[in-house]
């Protein structure tokens, strides 16, 4: 026989197989479309409507035309006016805001004067993206009043850099790599584990034996609960030895929100494996789950930068939720009870992802 014809035999019988499997044809399909539009659409680094709170102390006529040209640039989106520069120094620490502008009593003085700042940038500098725009805002001349030609430069705006003043891209980045490596492993042990108990047979004979469905979860997901704490505790012991990473907040707090992080990944795992057929399907679904959460959580891109169903679409992602929690408590030293939105959505995910995966397994066996 013509080696062609072997050759073509064996081509069609792979395409008869690949047409066969959904999984992998929508993956085929679906992994180089959604990079597209991570990356040509979700993904803007030309950041815009930083999250910024303020307070006038002046609330005069130049105050008040300072703060319509600061919103003018797009670059901040003036939220809440608060009483005082600690009451902006609290809502940084909450991770609420990403700016804060203050204009003191004296403002339109210093403005005529021009011998001491005349409003202060305080910035959330653990994210070096952030605080360069924050610069750049602060370097930009603002001509706020028509009538007199009275104007700001760059030496009229102070800013002042909050929790990276050595400005360390490591600062930011370890911690956002522990919820990453996170997801990662969690996700994919958990779906493989499952998956390879039925591919070998196991699971009919677990089936066999008294344990019940949930129980049968529990047991599979705490292994590996104590699998991501080593994972936790090295990455952020290197973290500190090699890039002095400190951990400014409460040490239990980390612990609490990685476990929280760690059991919604797990259950996400399991869901992942009463889809996927084989090992090798698990593994697709993992990296198609685990591309958008990186780039959409706010690991590597700043969230505010990102259109808004971008950020709806990550606001599902457990990842993003973690990510806040984490770099609030190691680098802003905030407390949990600051950030119970973000808890409250790690929560009601691992909820919602385990009562799916007990019932699609329920299904499976029926």
């Amino acid at each position: 026989m013509n080696p062609l014809i072997r050759i073509f035999a064996i081509m069609r019988k792979e395409l008869l197989q690949l047409s066969r499997d959904r999984l992998t044809f929508g993956m085929i399909v679906g992994v180089p479309l959604l990079q597209l539009l991570l990356f040509g659409y979700a993904i803007n680094t030309d950041v815009r409507n930083l999250a910024a709170a303020y307070v006038d102390e002046s609330d005069s006529h130049l105050s008040r035309q300072f703060l319509a040209d600061l919103g003018a640039t797009q670059v901040v989106a003036l939220g809440q006016r608060v009483a005082s520069p600690a009451e902006l120094v609290r809502l940084l620490d909450a991770g609420e805001i990403s700016v804060g502008i203050a204009i003191p009593d004296d403002f339109d003085r210093r403005v005529i004067a021009r011998d001491r700042p005349a409003a202060q940038l305080l910035v959330d500098g653990s994210d070096p993206t952030i605080l360069n725009v924050a610069e750049r805002l602060a370097s930009m001349p603002l001509r706020f009043d028509t009538q007199t030609g009275l104007r700001l430069d760059e030496r009229m705006i102070e800013l002042r850099n909050y929790y990276n003043p050595e400005r360390r891209s490591a600062v930011n980045i370890v911690p956002g790599l522990v919820g990453v490596v996170l997801t990662m492993t969690m996700v994919l042990f958990t779906s493989v584990a499952v998956v390879r108990e039925r591919e070998r047979g196991n699971l009919e004979l677990l089936i066999n034996t008294p344990v019940r469905t949930t129980e049968l979860m529990l047991g599979k997901i705490i292994p590996y609960i104590v699998i991501g704490l080593i994972q936790l505790v090295l990455v952020l012991a290197v973290g500190r030895a090699v890039f002095a990473v400190p951990i400014v907040g409460g040490e239990w707090q980390v612990l609490l929100a990685s476990m929280l992080f760690i059991c919604a990944n797990l259950s996400l795992g399991l869901l992942i494996s009463t889809v996927a057929a084989t090992q090798f399907q698990s593994m697709q679904m993992t990296f198609f789950i685990f591309l958008p959460s990186i780039l959409l959580s706010g690991f590597m891109f700043p969230f505010e930068g990102m259109p808004e169903i971008a950020q709806a679409i990550a606001e599902i992602l457990p990842l993003t939720h973690f990510i806040r929690l984490i770099r609030g408590i190691i680098l802003r030293g905030a407390d949990l009870s600051m950030m119970l939105t973000d808890l409250t959505a790690l929560a009601a995910f691992t909820t919602a992802t385990l009562t799916l995966a007990i019932l699609r397994f329920n299904k499976r066996l029926d």
